[in-house]
């Protein structure tokens, strides 16, 4: 399974809402790769979780307490972080923001809307 295209207008790709504060938009993919970016308005709350992708995700604005294992740090637009395989993480939007978010391989949940 991939993407269709190789380029991406922002403007013509629907919002899917995650939750009431939290929306996704998936950016491009193939199986090895997956771009995905993620609006969060402040108090949205990515659960913790774990799954078998590699993950790094660049904040491009808000700031957000990003839990990793067991170590929390507040980071904020400018800032990045990275995601070993099957380690649990999870996010609180202090300030309402942008994630980027990179996974590998690709998610293929986000496509089939399976957990």
């Amino acid at each position: 399974m991939s993407s269709t295209t190789l380029f991406f207008n922002d403007d013509s790709i629907s919002w899917e809402f995650v939750t009431d504060k939290i929306q996704r938009k998936i950016m491009g993919f193939d199986e090895t790769m997956m771009m995905v970016k993620v609006h969060f308005e402040t108090g949205g709350i990515g659960t913790i979780h774990s799954h078998k992708h590699t993950q790094t995700t660049y904040i491009t604005e808000g700031v957000f307490e990003v839990i990793i294992d067991n170590e929390t740090k507040t980071l904020q637009g400018g800032d990045s972080f990275f995601i070993p395989s099957n380690v649990r993480h999870g996010v609180i939007c202090k300030k309402a923001g942008i994630l980027i978010d990179v996974f590998h391989p690709m998610r293929n949940d986000f496509i089939t809307n399976e957990t």
